[in-house]
């Protein structure tokens, strides 16, 4: 394949990819449960605040991988 082909796609699909990243960080806080799930964690000490999404971690990977499953195919 001629090499200017594989860079033209390739920027295709990183431009893709920042538009959906874009668009997940415009409307992720406006779900309430994003983030406030049972078991995610945090830690608030004085000034100083830990934040550890574990629960929300875990279903996003389940979900992504349901997704990447189905278009490998």
């Amino acid at each position: 394949m001629n090499p200017l082909n594989d860079m033209g796609r390739l920027l295709l699909l990183i431009g893709i990819f920042m538009v959906i990243a874009g668009l997940v960080l415009i409307f992720l806080p406006k779900l309430p449960f994003i983030g406030r799930l049972p078991g995610d964690f945090v830690i608030k000490r004085g000034n100083f605040t830990f934040y550890f999404p574990l629960a929300t971690s875990i279903i996003l990977s389940i979900i992504l991988t349901i997704i990447f499953s189905i278009f490998r195919k």
